[in-house]
């Protein structure tokens, strides 16, 4: 077949993604027209507008993180959007920093640390994404950490025996480095954690 297992993994991850934006996109529609109709509009409305809106952030956010990558360039209205709208009402402020489109594997790459982050900074903080000549600087600033070693070993090679589900990223992100023959670069300090590529 000629595909990798983490290629494979982007694919489903794609189509996963691709299959689920539709529908939720149509919810969405729907929800707008009631609003333009005489539909009762009250806290039930709003809670599966606000629902769906969340849905449609995250999917939009995992299908870069998790799908297929390639050298197509992404704008940074196109990721400021995303970035703002998946990390809305959470904890954790997220700032993209380059001004000129980016090839879709390094934000990808940049959007699996960021998630590394947002589990290591699980009471909020600020995420900055920095790029200077093609060398990626994601940093979580916090005055509150909670970085699991094991977690971030990964990110160096290691082994962990048991990996949850919603510590995937730490798994994922050395393997598409690897792809991308890009080395990970870690820092973890009581004021701030990085990861650089």
């Amino acid at each position: 077949m000629g595909q990798s297992n983490i290629n494979l993994a982007a694919l489903i991850g794609s189509r996963i993604c691709h299959d689920l934006i539709s529908p939720i996109g149509a919810i969405n529609n729907g929800l707008e027209l009631l609003g333009m109709s005489d539909a009762r509009e009250g806290p039930e409305l709003d809670l599966i507008s606000e629902s769906v809106g969340n849905a449609s952030a995250r999917i939009r956010f995992f299908r870069i993180a998790y799908g297929a990558a390639s050298e197509q360039m992404l704008g940074r209205a196109e990721v400021v959007s995303i970035l703002s709208d998946s990390m809305r009402g959470g904890r954790l402020k997220v700032f993209y920093g380059p001004l000129d489109p980016q090839p879709r594997w390094a934000v990808r790459m940049a959007f699996l640390a960021v998630q590394c982050l947002e589990t290591s900074l699980p009471y909020g903080g600020r995420v900055e994404i920095a790029c200077c000549d093609g060398a990626w600087d994601i940093t979580g600033h916090s005055a509150k950490q909670s970085v699991d070693d094991a977690l971030w070993g990964l990110l160096k090679g290691q082994d962990v025996d048991e990996l949850a589900p919603a510590h995937v990223q730490f798994a994922l992100l050395p393997a598409v480095a690897s792809d991308a023959q890009r080395a990970l670069h870690t820092q973890t300090t009581p004021d701030f954690v990085s990861i650089r590529f």
